[in-house]
Parts: structure tokens; sequence; C-alpha cells
């Protein structure tokens, strides 16, 4: 599998890069794990966005699946032969009205000529070629996270969460953690909402992932704080998504 980061960002997006986004890649097939506002303008940079074969929403906050109504415009639109062929999109009960609403559009037909909703619940399921899991985490809405696997290969994707032990298993022994690191430590946050960086690291340690890989980074924080709390907890390799790095997630790591 190869993913490239697309948006890290963690809220809303930050002078770096925008908001939660990122391509997952496997035998010529191409995933995006949500879409957030101004991932749009950015995964232009790594692919032509009409070579996406499915989109996957881990719940429907603003930063991570907005940008679907401007990726609505550009596959209905399309000046050169006419609108584009329904690509699948996975997401939370009630995603067809929600992005219906998001851009003013009645909710009957609403995106559904141009995106084949299909709402997600906890259970495994086939995605192209990968074999994804996807449980419910911790988050003030209807969340999930996802466990994709490809060749023997583990990606686990938080999404937005606190802590669970929904997650832990998600990313038991996962080659690739790409997890969630959106709070301070010693610092007052809502609980149940996000992790903090040594808690994401405490998450990964408990699951025994073998590389962890901190995302959803709010812009008002300092990152490297957020490094020193994750590697307080966790012993593997560690790092911060940038947008546009490519990280190849192989088995065994």
């Amino acid at each position: 599998m190869r993913l490239t980061i697309i948006g890290p960002s963690g809220s809303f997006p930050g002078p770096a890069g925008p908001a939660s986004c990122y391509l997952v890649e496997a035998d010529g097939f191409r995933l995006l794990l949500d879409l957030g506002n101004g991932a749009l303008g950015t995964l232009q940079r790594h692919v032509d966005i009409y070579t996406i074969d499915a989109v996957y929403l881990s719940h429907l906050h603003a930063d991570h699946c907005l940008d679907l109504c401007s990726y609505w415009v550009a596959r209905t639109f399309h000046p050169d032969g006419g609108p584009k062929p329904r690509i699948p999109v996975y997401g939370p009960p009630g995603v067809a009205d929600r992005m219906a609403l998001a851009y003013g559009l009645d909710p009957d037909p609403g995106m559904r000529e141009t995106f084949d909703f299909r709402e997600l619940s906890p259970g495994t399921l086939r995605i192209g070629p990968f074999t994804a899991t996807v449980d419910h985490v911790n988050h003030p809405v209807e969340a999930f996270g996802i466990r994709l696997e490809h060749d023997g290969a583990v990606l686990t994707y938080s999404g937005d969460t606190g802590a669970c032990s929904e997650l832990v298993e998600l990313a038991r022994d996962a080659d690739l953690f790409l997890c969630e690191a959106s709070f301070h430590d010693n610092r007052e946050h809502p609980k149940d909402m996000h992790l903090t960086g040594s808690e994401a690291g405490e998450q990964a340690s408990r699951a025994g992932a073998r590389r962890l890989l901190l995302t959803h980074l709010v812009p008002w924080n300092d990152d490297e704080r957020t490094l020193a709390e994750a590697r307080s907890t966790y012993d593997g390799p560690v790092g911060l998504a940038v947008s546009g790095e490519v990280h190849e997630v192989t088995a065994g790591g």
C-alpha cells in the first residue's frame, strides 16, 4: 500500500496543508480517506482527481468531509464529456442527506447521481482491493476508525477519537497507525473527543502497532511538543504527518 498525506491539519486548514485527507493506493486503485476543507486543491498536485475510485468519510464534521461538495461540482459539471461515472462514497448513516444540505441541494436526488453513497456500520467490507474493517470510535458525533489490509500489510486510520478499546483493536499489529493527536497534555480540553500525543502513543503501544504517524495536527499547537508527548508513551518509530509525504506500507513494517 502507498499512503500520500494530502491534508494533516486538524479542525481547520493550516498554513502547511489542508484539513484531513489521505490517499491510499494499491493495485491501481485509489481510495481517499476523508476529504476535508481545502483538500481537493492539494490533491490535484498528486493525482488526476478523476482517477479516484472511492471515498471514505470517517465522520461528518466539516474538516473531514466538506470538500466532497467541491468534488461533486468537479465530477458533475466537467465540460468535456459531461458527468464522470459514479463512484462509491462510504460514510456514516445520513451521509447523503448531510452532503446535500451542505451544498444547499434538495436531498432527492442530492448528490446521488454523482456518488453512490454507502452507509457504514461496524464490520468488515471490501473496498476495491482492500479488506476494510470499520468500527465506532469515541467522538461526539457518529465516527468510524478504519483498518485496511492488503497483501499482508495493515494500515489503520483513527479518524477523530478519544481513547477507546475499539481503536486499539483496529490498530492491532498495524504496520502503520495513522492516528490523530489534536490536544496537548496538561491543558484543559473536552473529554471523549480527541487524543493528546501521549494518548496516541498509549493507544499505539496497547495495539502493538509497528509505526505511528501523528495527524490531525491543529494549527495553534506546537507539533514538536505533540511528537515529544507521543515518544513518552510509545517506543516504536513515530513521526508527524506532513502534506505531500509518501509512505510505503508493507507487511512487517
